[in-house]
């Protein structure tokens, strides 16, 4: 190993192809690929659906899961499974120096308004003016705030006791970009201040 290479240790990975590393490779790997998907839900789009989850295997308090948005309870689960994927779920000696980064998008979504913005832009030809109205009238305030980022990272925190310092980022793909990129610049600047 050299001084530039980064270990995963963990993974915490749920999609529409189920929940774990092994259960994604098994679908990855198989004879027969074909994507999971609902066209049914939101016609004509088609989306990518979240397998059954149990959220309590990984969020223990059903208080702590009744506050959380599907969104966060799902960045705050896959942490979970990360923490166990590298055998350090529980050890909170270690949880309490680790360094924690975490990329959120710019809000959350609202099914009930794309349901509505669908169902109107089918019948109305104005659909950048019909976007404004709803975007304008419909959504709550907290599909706006900067903080969700810091939301999620306080929940992995409370939950799995990840409480060393954390840097939050937010922008959809840019944010994942840039938390990678900072998760590989940190042990490089350790090494450099430890010398």
């Amino acid at each position: 190993m050299s001084a530039h290479d980064v270990v995963i240790t963990g993974i915490g990975l749920v999609s529409s192809l189920g929940e774990g590393t092994d259960a994604h490779w098994q679908k990855l790997t198989a004879q027969t690929r074909a994507p999971v998907l609902d066209e049914t839900r939101y016609p004509p789009y088609t989306v990518h659906p979240l397998p059954e989850i149990d959220w309590g295997l990984q969020i223990a308090k059903r208080g702590d899961q009744r506050q959380m948005e599907t969104w966060q309870r799902l960045g705050t689960y896959t942490a979970g499974l990360a923490l166990d994927d590298a055998g350090i779920k529980g050890d909170e000696t270690l949880c309490a120096t680790m360094d924690m980064l975490v990329a959120a998008g710019g809000g959350e979504r609202d099914g009930t308004v794309d349901d509505a913005i669908l169902a109107a832009s089918q019948t109305r030809d104005d659909r950048e003016v019909l976007l404004n109205e709803k975007l304008t009238t419909e959504l709550r305030p907290t599909l706006f705030l900067a903080q969700l980022s810091n939301l999620l990272a306080g929940n992995i925190s409370i939950v799995h006791k990840v409480t060393g310092s954390s840097r939050t980022f937010m922008g959809e793909e840019a944010a994942g970009f840039d938390a990678a990129r900072v998760a590989l610049a940190r042990p490089a600047v350790a090494r450099v201040i430890a010398r």
